[in-house]
């Protein structure tokens, strides 16, 4: 146990220096490039690997849906991570990867685990203008900015959950987030996640509230904004609070995560008064624990409308 600890506390450690540890996996050939390329999962999601165990197939299952199997007395959804991506395992699917991710638990079946690199969030690089079927989020350069360095596929896990596993979404109205919420006059919340389809309901439980926004795709980007405010606020003899109300922010993200943004905006008094609330797939308590480290006012985990619409209320009301 004090093992595990130990490597628990490494990794959390990890983030103070805008680092990360990166799970890389193989799932057979690609359709069209017929190669086995790399692809990476961050190590805090996943919760243990093993040889693939029993699968029970289930009747009426979605395409990519394995089945269940049993896992010392928890039963779990066993997901043909392969297929859903569109490659062809050689050998077969002989490792499970289970991982804890948005409030669930569930094994993605892999041909095979390669190793466990250690990285800077600045040697991940967004993939969204390069990634026509939306099914990475960004590529890892595993060498460092180098010539012809490895590159390994960091996955959508949120997309690819919702696309073989679709949840009935609940309508969003007064009812199920409460009513409208008024901000300060002149003021907006500003929003960071590197995944289209978290931005996407992000941005529809924010319109549904009536809160303006500006969305951005990385913790660097909202630095990057934030600056950009802070600036424009000082030379109208304001404080960035008059502009920015708030600040959302996932974890996960290329070249800044959203730890590092966190961080930085509790340290630079320009920034004084400005909550974040970190809005993050990574589940667990001790995940949950090392987000309040570095400073968030609130953590939420994705996806449920309802509870970030109570953190933001929380949060602006303090």
């Amino acid at each position: 146990m004090s093992t595990v600890m130990q490597e628990v506390d490494e990794r959390t450690n990890l983030t103070a220096n805008n680092k990360f540890e990166l799970l890389l996996f193989r799932l057979g050939e690609d359709r069209n490039a017929n190669r086995r390329e790399l692809f990476g999962i961050n190590v805090f999601k996943v919760r243990e690997i093993m040889v693939m165990p029993t699968v029970t197939a289930v009747a009426g299952s979605p395409p990519f849906m394995m089945g269940v199997t049993n896992i010392r007395g928890q039963i779990i959804p066993v997901i043909d991570l392969a297929g859903a991506v569109g490659c062809t395992p050689k050998s077969g699917l002989n490792i499970l990867m289970v991982t804890e991710y948005a409030r669930s638990t569930q094994g993605f079946a892999v041909e095979e685990v390669d190793e466990i690199v250690r990285l800077e969030w600045s040697q991940v690089l967004s993939a969204e203008a390069s990634n026509a079927g939306g099914m990475v989020t960004s590529i890892a350069r595993l060498d460092g900015d180098v010539h012809n360095t490895r590159l390994a596929q960091v996955l959508d896990v949120e997309k690819i959950l919702r696309d073989v596993l679709p949840i009935e979404e609940a309508a969003l109205t007064p009812e199920t987030i409460g009513p409208s919420f008024q901000l300060p006059p002149g003021t907006q919340l500003l929003a960071a996640d590197d995944s289209p389809l978290a931005r996407m309901l992000i941005t529809k439980g924010l319109e549904a509230m009536a809160i303006p926004f500006i969305m951005t795709k990385t913790g660097k980007e909202a630095w990057d904004k934030l600056e950009s405010i802070a600036t424009a606020a000082a030379a109208e003899g304001k404080k960035v609070k008059d502009k920015i109300a708030l600040v959302l922010t996932d974890l996960e993200m290329p070249e800044m995560d959203g730890f590092t943004l966190t961080r930085k905006i509790k340290q630079d008094p320009r920034f004084e008064s400005v909550p974040v609330i970190i809005h993050s797939s990574l589940s667990g308590s001790a995940n949950e624990d090392h987000v309040k480290s570095v400073g968030a006012d609130a953590y939420v985990a994705k996806f449920l409308a309802e509870d970030l619409a109570a953190a933001i209320r929380k949060v602006l009301h303090q």
